[in-house]
């Protein structure tokens, strides 16, 4: 174990980073629309603006990823991301302009949206072979969601929404603060050379492959969802302050959730599908009562599962990712891990599910987010089933390079 695994200031320093971090985004997605409402943007133009950022992720995603293992650095990586945020959004609020404000927000997603995935790889640097859980920090990080996100609105009201920005860097360098307090990482013993044939060998892991498509599927609903909650939530009558009711709902039982997670989940690659296999249950049982709320109030009240459904997802898909790739290749396992859960995922839900809900209904958009659940439950299941039957074993770097360079004399 690492002495400054029992250094409590570089513990807390990891915890109010994510805390900080976290809060950072959350002033950004909940209030930026209002901005641009304020600039006189309409709907469909917000709408096309924000989704910009699922198809930049899809590119930043695993650029990002690689860079943070290739450099066998991920502070100075997550450093060099968080420094082009703070630069573009400051563009992004002095554009004056369509085209200017689409720009800069190109460049702002390409450094901001992989900030979650490799976040979460920091954590798992630091913790690995201590006693330490990944939930007790990523709970910090939910904490600094919600809290953040009532906090903010009386200031920025106060503010102004053009002044979104200042909240928004202030956050921003306090999080960067706290993570380059953080101690440097010791590097193991053996490191190995990552490459792009290393990255595209994590393909061929038809486990793993598996995982992705399957959480892409069962993804596709919740970004959908998180598209356009509000709206059904104003089409029921209700209003914007039930809409911060729900987004306050949906986020601060994670921290229940991650430490029930720490405390009872085995780190065993089956047990951790079988999870998933019940988190999809469980999603489909929240887009079924979706689809048949006829209040605002319960629409706020089911965003409960949330906590149950996302959470559980996060944490558990975070852990099997660690499992499935082979160590000096996480932080680039994790991207595509982000990038199937929001990146592909967040361009297919809120391409059909606007369509869904502008022609079908909102009741029509959850019922197929029930069965695309219902899919990803059946295909966990079955993976469940083949790994119990045949087993699993995670490969080894050893194992990993011995079959990339074959021996010469088994090939005369």
């Amino acid at each position: 174990m690492r002495d400054q695994d029992n250094n409590q200031p570089s513990l807390r320093s990891l915890k109010l980073f994510n805390f900080f971090i976290y809060g950072t985004m959350v002033i950004f997605t909940g209030f930026f629309q209002l901005y641009l409402q304020d600039i006189g943007m309409d709907k469909v133009e917000i709408g096309s603006l924000m989704a910009i950022a699922p198809f930049v992720s899809i590119l930043a995603n695993p650029f990002w990823g690689y860079w943070g293992d290739r450099s066998n650095n991920l502070k100075r990586v997550l450093l060099v991301m968080m420094t082009g945020t703070l630069i573009f959004v400051q563009f992004v609020f002095q554009a004056h302009t369509y085209v200017l404000i689409y720009t800069a927000m190109m460049f702002f997603y390409f450094f901001q949206t992989p900030m979650f995935s490799q976040s979460n790889t920091l954590i798992l640097s630091y913790i690995e072979g201590t006693n330490h859980k990944f939930g007790s920090f990523r709970l910090w990080g939910s904490l600094g969601w919600a809290l953040t996100a009532i906090a903010a609105g009386p200031v920025i009201d106060r503010l102004g929404s053009g002044q979104i920005s200042i909240v928004f860097s202030i956050m921003l360098v306090i999080a960067a603060f706290f993570m380059l307090s953080l101690p440097n990482i010791q590097k193991t013993a053996y490191t190995a050379t990552v490459n792009l044939r290393g990255v595209t060998r994590l393909f061929l892991n038809p486990y793993f492959t598996g995982f992705l498509l399957l959480g892409i599927i069962v993804s596709i609903p919740s970004t959908a969802n998180n598209t356009f909650m509000s709206l059904y939530i104003l089409e029921l009558g209700g209003s914007t302050k039930i809409v911060g009711f729900a987004i306050f709902m949906s986020s601060i039982f994670e921290v229940a959730v991650f430490l029930l997670c720490d405390r009872y989940l085995k780190r065993k690659i089956s047990v951790l599908v079988a999870c998933l296999a019940v988190v999809s249950l469980l999603f489909a049982l929240r887009w079924l009562l979706m689809a048949e709320a006829s209040s605002p109030m319960e629409v706020a009240l089911i965003q409960l599962l949330h906590c149950v459904t996302f959470g559980g997802y996060f944490y558990v898909g975070t852990q099997l990712t660690m499992l499935f790739v082979p160590r000096p290749f996480r932080a680039t396992g994790q991207a595509l891990y982000t990038l199937s859960w929001s990146g592909i995922s967040g361009v297919i839900g809120g391409i059909a599910g606007g369509w869904l809900f502008q022609n079908f209904g909102a009741q029509t958009m959850y019922r197929t987010g029930m069965m695309l659940a219902l899919v990803g439950a059946f295909g966990f299941a079955w993976i469940w089933f083949v790994i119990r039957k045949q087993g699993y074993r995670p490969q080894s770097m050893d194992e990993w390079e011995d079959e990339e360079e074959p021996d010469p004399a088994s090939e005369r």
